[in-house]
């Protein structure tokens, strides 16, 4: 599977864990930056991630941030885009499941390492459970 990452400077702290373990697991990641603690702009990092998820260069997109919420907030503006925000392992694998989220924003401020690892690990082995979620999902867009 080929993975998108993106994050921003408060997201960097935790983007090479999650490489590594998106790695050792056969994954190819393609990987958007940033590349260092210093301040930056996340829209410049989370746009040709989930670009890559849209167009099908990635089968999924991992983001990282400091809450979470502006690069989950960027990703969505995509139409083909369903980013979850999530901080529980539970929510990962639902976002997934009832929401065929395609991509996952991370808050690196209010999550341990060892929970965005195992959060990564639930969404990629979750899978979109279609039925009475099929219709909402399909709601989604707005064109």
């Amino acid at each position: 599977m080929t993975i998108a990452i993106g994050c921003d400077h408060a997201g960097f702290p935790y983007k090479n864990s999650v490489i590594n373990f998106l790695t050792k697991r056969g994954n190819e990641v393609l990987d958007f930056g940033t590349n260092s603690t210093e301040s930056v702009d996340y829209p410049d990092f989370v746009h040709p991630a989930a670009s890559a998820v849209e167009e099908g260069k990635a089968t999924m997109g991992i983001l990282l941030c400091g809450s979470g919420n502006g690069v989950a907030i960027s990703a969505n503006k995509h139409q083909g885009i369903r980013c979850a925000l999530c901080w529980k392992v539970e929510l990962a694998a639902l976002g997934r499941q009832h929401n065929d989220a395609n991509m996952l924003a991370i808050p690196v401020r209010f999550i341990s390492r060892k929970m965005a690892i195992n959060m990564v690990k639930a969404f990629l082995e979750s899978n979109f459970e279609g039925g009475r979620h099929a219709g909402r999902v399909g709601k989604i867009a707005c064109s």
